[in-house]
């Protein structure tokens, strides 16, 4: 599994934890909802400022979207 899917999977993990749709985080990053689906299925490379304000948004730490392991 490359990076992309795990991070993808880890901010999917997390949205749905907090009970948001992705329609919410879309709105939030100003984004369409088709990019945070792609996102989440590791199809699409989310860029360090809208990563920061995404953690921001899940109360989340960075290392926690990026948790590799």
């Amino acid at each position: 599994m490359s990076r992309l899917d795990v991070l993808g999977k880890n901010i999917k993990r997390y949205r749905k934890a907090k009970g948001y749709r992705q329609l919410d985080l879309a709105v939030a990053l100003d984004v369409s909802e088709e990019y945070i689906s792609r996102v989440e299925n590791g199809l699409k490379f989310i860029g360090l400022r809208r990563l920061f304000k995404l953690a921001d948004i899940l109360e989340v730490k960075i290392s926690d979207l990026m948790n590799f392991d």
